[in-house]
């Protein structure tokens, strides 16, 4: 029923309709900053990234098939336009988080003890390659299936199966100091 509801919108965006659009952008919006943001990494780069891919998507509707789900189309183009964002932008230096600042045991201070799972979920994250990235943000967080992020990523299902089960080892490597937490 969603899918036929967006092909609509796209419909009428399509034909000029700038509020349908807008509708389709409010409705993708959170899932669009955050597969820009597994992208790159970083908040201020991905609403970027989302933006203009919602520009390129926006100015390529034509090319949108409304027999097919529209989030999977969106959100490829999305990835891609963060992708050519990573290209772009100078590499940074990045400063691993040392293993004695995460905190094995709980304090008091349970906020700052979550804020130090998150930096290191996001460290974490930013180790993984791209693809591998992508693939285990839009399953485990955004519920895509793995056939549906095959289409969104242009890759074989069983390579996205291979990206999201070798994230997900990378993940617990990397966050094996919080498995008490």
């Amino acid at each position: 029923m969603r899918e036929r509801k967006d092909a609509e919108l796209a419909a009428f965006a399509q034909a000029g309709d700038r509020e349908a659009f807008g509708e389709l952008a409010m409705r993708y919006a959170a899932s669009a900053r955050r597969v820009a943001r597994a992208v790159l990494g970083n908040l201020e780069d991905a609403d970027d990234a989302a933006q203009d891919g919602f520009l390129s998507a926006l100015r390529h509707l034509g090319r949108y098939d409304p027999n097919r789900p529209f989030g999977p189309w969106l959100l490829r183009i999305v990835a891609n336009a963060a992708t050519d964002r990573l290209r772009r932008r100078r590499v940074r230096a990045a400063d691993a988080i040392p293993p004695t600042l995460a905190a094995r045991d709980p304090g008091p201070d349970r906020e700052a003890d979550k804020r130090a799972l998150h930096a290191a979920l996001r460290q974490g994250l930013l180790g993984l390659p791209e693809r591998q990235r992508v693939a285990v943000v839009l399953f485990d967080v955004e519920g895509y299936t793995h056939a549906e992020i095959a289409e969104v990523l242009g890759i074989p299902v069983g390579t996205v199966r291979s990206h999201v089960f070798h994230a997900r080892r990378a993940l617990r490597a990397a966050l094996a100091a919080w498995k008490d937490w």
